[in-house]
C-alpha cells in the first residue's frame, strides 16, 4: 500500500510544498465536516457507537491504484449506507504517506480532535510507525470492535505487530500480504526455493528474472527478503536500525546483490518501475518470474485473462516476509463513530469473504475461519483456483519500520544513478 518514502531531499522538498499549497481547501472540508461532528462513545457500548455513526460520513483515504479494490470500496459504501445509515466516501490517494503529511500539517495548525479532514485510513508500516511516534492516531479502538474476537492473532502475530511496531489497538487489521512469486511452469519447471537458489537460476538464466526498482514498495521487500536470508543474526532486525547494526547485518547483502545484478534483466542496470510492469512483462515473456505481495495475484490475472492458466504462485520452502495492512484513524478524525463501525464491518466474516474472493480482490483474510460458524466458514470455501498457492510456508516477520529507509537510501546509492 506504501509506495515509497525516500528518493532525495529534492523530492521531499517538493513535496512539502505540494502538502501546503493543498492544505486550503483541505482544511477548509475539515471546517465543514466538523461542523456537524459529535463526540465519540467508547466502543464497549457498541449501541450507542451504531447509534451515532447514523448519518455521519467518513471520508476514508484509501490508495486507488486498482479497479477491483476501488469497486470493492463501492460495495462497502453501499453495504454500510443500507445497513447503519454511514456514507463512506472514498478519498482517493498514492501513497498514505501524503495522508501523513497532511494529518502532520493539520496538528501544528492547530486542528482540534474534530478538525481533520480523515476520519479512517487505509496504512501500515513505517506510515503508522510516524503516526504512532507523533501523536497522530486517535486513542485505541480496534481490539474493542465487536469483530476483532475473531481476527487470528495466534497464527497471523502481524495482526498485532505492524513492522515489528506493537498496534496497541491503534489500528484495526484488514488484510493479509506475504511476499509470494509466479512463473509459468513451462518455462520454469524448478522455481528457486529461496534468495541462494534465486542467484543460480539468474545465472543459468541471464536476464529472465529481476525485481521492481527501490524504493518501489515491491522492490524494497525483495530487499528486505534476502536481507533476512543473510542477517548474520536476523533477530536484531526487530529493532531500530543504528550505523552499528546496519553495517553488520546488510553486509552479506550487497555481496548478494553485487553477484545477482549482472544476471537480470538489462543486466541489473535497469529495473522494472513496478510489480504491475513486471506481471505484463511474465504475460509477454520478457521474463520468466514475477513478484507480488498477495498470494492470489497470479489467480487474479488469469481468471482476467492476463496471464496464461499454466502460470503458479510459490513461496519460499523456508517461508517469506509479511505482514497486515490495516485501517486506522487519526486523532483529528470528525466522525470517529461511524469510522469505528466500518471498521468494524471491514472485519465481518461477510466483508472478509468477499474481499478473499479471487473474482472480487482475493486479498487474504485475517480472520481464524476455523473459529466462525458453520454458515460464515462456507463463505470462504471454494476449490483451488488456476495460480493460487498450492501450500502455504511460515510468515517471516518485517524487520523494525526503521531499515527501510535505511536500505532503500543505500540501494538508491549503491544501483541507483
Amino acid at each position: 500500500m506504501r509506495l515509497f518514502t525516500f528518493i532525495s531531499s529534492r523530492v521531499r522538498q517538493a513535496s512539502r510544498v505540494l502538502v501546503l499549497l493543498c492544505m486550503t481547501p483541505l482544511l477548509t472540508l475539515g471546517a465543514a465536516h466538523a461542523q456537524t461532528s459529535s463526540p465519540s462513545p467508547s466502543p464497549a457500548d457498541w449501541a450507542t457507537v451504531e447509534q451515532t455513526a447514523r448519518g455521519q460520513t467518513v471520508y476514508f483515504n484509501a490508495w486507488a491504484g486498482s479497479q477491483p479494490i476501488n469497486a470493492y470500496i463501492d460495495w462497502v459504501a453501499e453495504t454500510v449506507k443500507r445497513e447503519h445509515g454511514i456514507t463512506l466516501q472514498h478519498v482517493k490517494i498514492s501513497d498514505a504517506a501524503d495522508v501523513v503529511k497532511r494529518i502532520r500539517t493539520e496538528k501544528q495548525a492547530g486542528r482540534g480532535e474534530q478538525g481533520g479532514t480523515v476520519d479512517l485510513l487505509w496504512i501500515n508500516g513505517e506510515n503508522f510507525a510516524a503516526m504512532k511516534r507523533e501523536g497522530l492516531l486517535a486513542p485505541p479502538f480496534a481490539t474493542a470492535l465487536p469483530h476483532f474476537q475473531w481476527v487470528d492473532t495466534v497464527n497471523k502475530p502481524s495482526t498485532l505487530r505492524d513492522f515489528s511496531e506493537p498496534t496497541d489497538g491503534l489500528e484495526s487489521p484488514w488484510g493479509m500480504a506475504q511476499l509470494t512469486f509466479f512463473a509459468d511452469r513451462a518455462r520454469v519447471a524448478t522455481p528457486p526455493q529461496s534468495m541462494a537458489e534465486w542467484l543460480t537460476f539468474a545465472q543459468a538464466n541471464p536476464g529472465r528474472s529481476t525485481y521492481p526498482r527501490v524504493p518501489d514498495f515491491h522492490g524494497t521487500t525483495f530487499i528486505k527478503q534476502a536481507l533476512i536470508e543473510f542477517a548474520a543474526d536476523a533477530r536484531v532486525l526487530s529493532q531500530p536500525v543504528n550505523a552499528d547494526t546496519f553495517k553488520a547485518q546488510t553486509q552479506a547483502l550487497w555481496v548478494f546483490l553485487d553477484a545477482l545484478h549482472p544476471h537480470l534483466w538489462r543486466g541489473g542496470k535497469q529495473f522494472p518501475q513496478s510489480a504491475a510492469a513486471m506481471t505484463q512483462m511474465v504475460g509477454d515473456g520478457a521474463l520468466w518470474i514475477g513478484i507480488s505481495f498477495n498470494p492470489n495475484q497470479a489467480a487474479n490475472e488469469i481468471t482476467a485473462k492476463r496471464l496464461p492458466a499454466t502460470v503458479q504462485s510459490w513461496q519460499f520452502e523456508n517461508g517469506t516476509i509479511g505482514n497486515t495492512h490495516f485501517v486506522t484513524m487519526p486523532y483529528n478524525a470528525p466522525s470517529k463513530a461511524a469510522a469505528k463501525v466500518v471498521a468494524n464491518f471491514l472485519l465481518s466474516p461477510l466483508a472478509q469473504a468477499r474481499k478473499a474472493d479471487i473474482s472480487v480482490w482475493g486479498d487474504p483474510t485475517v480472520l481464524d475461519v476455523a473459529r466462525l460458524s458453520a454458515a460464515d466458514q462456507a463463505r470462504f470455501s471454494g476449490a483451488l483456483q488456476p495460480g493460487q498457492l498450492a501450500r502455504t510456508v511460515p510468515t517471516l516477520q518485517e524487520p523494525h519500520a526503521s531499515w527501510v529507509e535505511a536500505i532503500e537510501a543505500e540501494w538508491i546509492r549503491r544501483y541507483g544513478q
